[in-house]
């Protein structure tokens, strides 16, 4: 099978969504923003070895693959339009391909996303997905926006099991097939917040997603706005499985765990009722961990409010191995 053939059976679609004038098949996309709006764009690359293990249903790794590009629309309030697909293959393999298209494209249907170009090469696996979406003109949630006094929150009920399945592969650590298979199913199958993205609009003062661990991406909003904060670490949202872990275990994995891909956002303490309306709204759980303050740096506490002297390390792709 040729390269035109494997995109013409695996990802050309029929069918247009709103902003799309004109899809694959060109030199380029065409696509028209909504009146009033502005256009929203973020990559993200997975390799494999890195990012995803060999041993990943082709399924599960088309869905992840567009949910963590999806996520960063999500901490943008953004709505999702297009994406496109660059895909390094060493070979063609029809089952991967029908599986990966499959679960991508799952994905794409439930946010009403196009896929609208891209590229086929052979070489090492390697997956590069380009989102676009919009956000009516100034009111994107950017990292840059948190002030002293708003609360701090976090999404989701399970932060990190992902990490807690990694290191079962890696062998540090041993589950129970079933509890292996709940943690393993939040690494290889994130749902990407984008509902409750666009409900805090307008509420959030500032957002990033969970990819590189809690405490180092929080850093980023700190940093981009000038602020620090108190975190408490024991008030992280967890699940039946890390809550059994010993408590390094269930602090380590929750604040430097990584590839969570749920939602970490500030807003005033006055807008508390409108947090869990969107909360409500969108279906998701929210957890308030921590305030915003003007002294800067990330001060961890422990649920009586003692100081936790913690050292850890989020993901860093030049520096982790």
């Amino acid at each position: 099978m040729g390269e035109f053939d494997l995109i013409a059976r695996y990802f050309q679609r029929d069918g247009q969504v709103p902003g799309v004038d004109v899809g694959i098949g060109d030199d380029c996309a065409v696509l028209t923003p909504g009146t009033g709006t502005q256009w929203l764009v973020s990559s993200d690359m997975l390799v494999e070895g890195r990012h995803f293990l060999s041993t990943v249903e082709p399924a599960r790794l088309g869905h992840k693959a567009l949910a963590v590009n999806l996520s960063d629309l999500a901490a943008c309030g953004a709505t999702p339009r297009a994406f496109t697909l660059a895909l390094a293959l060493p070979r063609v393999d029809e089952r991967f391909l029908a599986g990966f298209a499959q679960g991508m494209f799952a994905l794409a249907d439930a946010h009403g996303i196009a896929l609208v170009g891209g590229d086929t090469t052979q070489g090492p696996l390697n997956i590069c997905i380009t989102v676009f979406g919009e956000v009516p003109n100034g009111q994107a949630i950017l990292r840059s926006g948190a002030r002293p006094g708003d609360d701090l929150y976090v999404s989701g009920t399970t932060l990190g099991d992902a990490r807690l399945a990694l290191e079962v592969f890696r062998g540090t650590l041993s589950l129970p097939g079933e509890q292996f298979d709940s943690v393993r199913r939040a690494m290889e199958l994130p749902q990407p917040r984008v509902a409750l993205g666009l409900a805090l609009r307008g509420i959030a003062t500032s957002a990033i997603d969970v990819s590189d661990g809690l405490a180092g991406d929080l850093g980023h909003i700190l940093r981009r706005s000038g602020v620090g904060a108190t975190l408490d670490a024991d008030a992280l949202p967890k699940s039946a499985v890390l809550a059994a872990q010993p408590v390094e275990v269930r602090r380590e994995m929750g604040l430097a765990g990584g590839d969570d891909y749920e939602l970490v956002f500030t807003a005033p303490a006055s807008a508390r009722e409108a947090v869990q309306r969107a909360a409500e709204a969108s279906a998701t759980t929210v957890t308030r961990i921590g305030r915003i303050e003007a002294e800067p740096g990330l001060r961890l506490v422990d649920a009586g409010g003692q100081a936790l002297p913690l050292r850890l390390q989020s993901f860093d792709h030049f520096k982790t191995p």
